[in-house]
């Protein structure tokens, strides 16, 4: 265990004690006073639309030992017993500052994982992999931004390895991210179209990804999925510069799947005369997989526990997560984030569901800015594609995927659609048109809040 010290904060910020103990050991750090405990540290996040260094004194009250405050006047600030309180000019500047600080304590293997789809079940199989020979610390849930991805630093203790997942919306954000948690392995699952409104095109997607060689440790290693276009022509432009291993399904790479049987609850592929068992149905995990035995042979894991790490790994919640309701109907909720490449996928899985009826709720895709139409319209033929039987979209970004199909459905009917503008409105059309055995999708941004609406079907009696 590597303690920092208040008098670490205050070097690393710049900050000011304005009063405490520099002895006070931090260790556990907080931004959330819903969720502090006795002892932790409190940082105080000004946002858009709110300011949570406001909420110190609750923070306080509820045990935080020390407080990271910006912008509330010295002569405002209440002083506590046995509470130190420093001041900062940015406290997520200050987060990041600590992080990095922390990061340096350690000399540990830290993997970094960044794509436009993939990236937290990617990190959760190759976390499964790692923990066969490390004790591993890994972003929790979808942890990835410029707060997320510094307090993941901060819960390092007695670990003997990171996988941190980094994501972003913009240039620079991945750049400063690497910067801080110093990769050993840094991976790009692929460049899609998530968040193209943003930065114009799949080639600067490509430049905002690639961001993640900045932080790169000297004889570190790349490792990319060689069936992405753009990766691997980047890849053979740069096999000279960077120490690069590719994993693939398709393009002859250093870990290529062969003899790939996609199930609809589980998987494998080979290896030379290794079978590879992955617990999960669906094209993209055999991707995950192929990762994750990438990055297993780099630390030196042993096969067999490779293997048994593929097989053993669970998702993040809301990330394929399959349940089973009342009249033994499936649930499928994929609905934490959305973009073109992941419907992409999780359409693909549901229409690879055999001998049942399948449903897709799909909301909209944000973030595409001038591409929206034409991605959502792109969305509506896969779904026509894989032969969904009945289509539910949700709200008014959504209504290109349903113009869509029922353009498509002109040349012969394969979907039956509704159309809804609210999840109101969504769970009644479904709890009218669900049968016993049928499965069900829901995908959309997580600002949708899907989860509604499978709470209520789920519990209708």
């Amino acid at each position: 265990m590597k303690n920092i010290l208040v008098s670490d904060i205050i070097e690393v910020t710049g900050g000011r004690l304005i009063y405490g103990d520099e002895d006070t050991i931090c260790q556990d750090f907080s931004k959330d006073t819903r969720t502090i405990k006795k002892g932790d540290i409190y940082i105080g996040i000004k946002g858009e639309s709110f300011d949570g260094n406001l909420f110190y004194e609750d923070a306080v009250k509820k045990g935080a030992k020390v407080c990271i405050l910006q912008g509330i006047p010295d002569k405002d600030i209440i002083k506590y017993d046995n509470v130190s309180i420093i001041k900062v000019e940015d406290t997520i500047i200050a987060l990041q500052k600590i992080a990095t600080y922390k990061r340096s304590l350690y000399n540990i293997p830290v993997i970094a994982i960044t794509g436009s789809v993939g990236k937290t079940s990617t990190k959760d199989i190759i976390a499964s992999v790692v923990s066969k020979k490390y004790k591993v610390l890994k972003t929790q849930g979808n942890l990835n931004n410029q707060i997320g991805a510094p307090l993941t630093v901060l819960n390092l203790r007695d670990h003997t390895a990171m996988v941190i997942e980094l994501g972003m919306n913009q240039f620079n954000e991945i750049s400063n991210l690497t910067k801080i948690v110093k990769p050993d392995i840094a991976i790009i699952t692929n460049i899609g179209t998530a968040h193209i409104g943003n930065l114009g095109s799949k080639e600067n997607i490509l430049k905002a990804k690639l961001e993640i060689l900045e932080g790169l440790k000297i004889g570190g290693t790349v490792v990319l999925n060689n069936d992405d276009e753009l990766l691997h022509s980047w890849a053979l432009k740069n096999e000279k510069k960077y120490k690069i291993v590719t994993y693939a399904m398709e393009e002859e790479s250093d870990y290529k799947a062969k003899n790939i049987k996609i199930g609809e609850d589980r998987s494998y592929f080979y290896f030379g005369e290794e079978k590879i068992i992955v617990p999960i149905g669906g094209r993209h995990f055999i991707y995950n997989a192929l990762c994750a035995m990438a990055v297993g042979k780099i630390l030196g894991i042993k096969q067999k526990d490779i293997n048994s790490g593929i097989e053993e790994f669970e998702l993040s919640k809301r990330r394929m997560d399959i349940s089973v309701i009342r009249n033994d109907v499936t649930i499928i909720n994929d609905a934490y984030n959305a973009n073109y490449d992941s419907m992409r996928a999780a359409l693909e899985y549901l229409g690879n569901v055999k001998d049942k009826r399948k449903i897709a709720v799909l909301g909209g895709m944000l973030e595409l800015g001038d591409f929206s139409r034409e991605l959502h319209e792109k969305v509506g033929i896969e779904v026509y594609k894989n032969k969904i039987d009945i289509l539910v979209v949700v709200g008014g970004l959504a209504q290109s995927i349903k113009e869509k199909v029922l353009l498509l459905n002109k040349q012969k009917k394969v979907v039956n659609v509704y159309s809804t503008g609210n999840n109101d409105d969504a769970t009644e059309v479904l709890e009218k048109v669900i049968k016993k055995g049928d499965v069900v999708l829901f995908k959309a941004s997580n600002m949708m809040r899907f989860e509604e609406i499978i709470a209520k079907i789920s519990n209708k009696s």
